[in-house]
């Protein structure tokens, strides 16, 4: 069997080292299962290997992706008769080879297998932010009704996904945006309150919310002197966790330590510190919020082919589109 898959070979700008080739698929282990990628969406931190940032964990030739949705193809050899029932079941690729090829191998244990009533868009982006902000709410932070958050980039899909879990823990959210159209979407979705990042007296209006004590814990996207700004509003012995840096620059950690509760909280890290069941069992208890309709994934947007996948990472970039994730497709049809 030969499937595409895309590679690069050094590291660079994506739209210039990223190159579509053909591969034949080796042979399956007993444990392995082969999946038939349908839909792989293109996310800022699929992009950042690709440049070069984690090169010393990054073995060359490579293939990106992190997210995306697939069907069972094949199972390995000698596979028993439950293993070949699992052909044609809707599966989570994750934690194994590169998601942006027709075809991904990975072992039986780490399937995650996708409930009927959790469509292709909404599976395909279920790793990245419903994890990470699932995660951090429950077990890096473990929020309760009581405490106030505040919050950056609150606009983004993550944002979003942190304003609806607000509603579903009970906790109040305080959300900064720069853009005055996410206002409404995010009070509609859970935030109690929404202030923008422009503001002048950006911190006052945290302190009036908060009767002067300012909030329990920020989660910062950005860094940089936004995250500084933000880790302002957070009262003393309070936490502050670093999720991103949209921004690529740190915040003053040595200033901030001093004061408050530091930390900084990657998926990748908490992948490897957890059980295998451990990661099953939280990753059932995503599933089922999102097959209840109690957490909602935004509609994927424009969709390429994986033969594409240099126009898509041009659209993809700068990642501010209203539209939805830009997505590829393996399938040729």
């Amino acid at each position: 069997m030969v499937g595409r898959c895309v590679v690069y070979r050094k590291f660079g700008d994506p739209q210039s080292v990223l190159t579509v080739e053909k591969r034949n698929i080796a042979p399956l282990s007993e444990e392995d299962v082969l999946i038939r990628m349908n839909l792989m969406p293109i996310n800022p931190s699929d992009l950042i290997p690709i440049r070069g940032a984690y090169a010393h964990r990054t073995t060359l030739p490579a293939v990106p992706g992190y997210e995306g949705v697939g069907v069972i193809e094949e199972v390995g050899a000698n596979g028993s008769k439950a293993s070949k029932a699992l052909i044609g079941k809707r599966v989570l690729p994750l934690r194994g080879d590169g998601t942006w090829q027709d075809y991904v191998k990975i072992k039986k244990e780490r399937l995650i297998f996708v409930p009927d009533e959790i469509d292709d868009d909404s599976a395909a982006q279920m790793y990245i932010n419903p994890l990470t902000a699932w995660v951090v709410c429950k077990e890096k932070l473990c929020l309760k009704p009581e405490n106030v958050v505040i919050i950056n980039a609150a606009g983004s899909v993550l944002g979003k996904i942190f304003a609806q879990l607000s509603l579903l823990i009970g906790f109040t959210l305080i959300a900064v945006v720069r853009r005055e159209e996410s206002k409404k979407e995010l009070l509609e979705l859970g935030a109690t309150f929404v202030i923008d990042e422009y503001e002048e007296s950006f911190v006052d209006q945290v302190m009036a919310i908060t009767a002067g004590k300012g909030a329990d814990v920020a989660i910062d996207s950005i860094g940089g002197e936004k995250g500084d700004r933000l880790a302002g509003c957070v009262r003393t012995h309070g936490k502050f966790v670093a999720i991103g840096l949209l921004s690529g620059k740190q915040v003053d950690w040595a200033h901030h330590s001093k004061r408050l509760q530091t930390g900084m909280f990657h998926l990748r890290h908490w992948n490897q510190q957890v059980s295998l069941s451990h990661w099953h069992r939280v990753y059932n208890e995503l599933l089922s919020i999102v097959a209840n309709q109690r957490l909602i994934l935004p509609n994927l947007g424009d969709r390429y082919s994986l033969s594409d996948v240099n126009q898509a990472v041009k659209q993809a970039e700068p990642f501010t589109s209203r539209y939805g994730k830009v997505v590829l497709c393996a399938s040729t049809t």
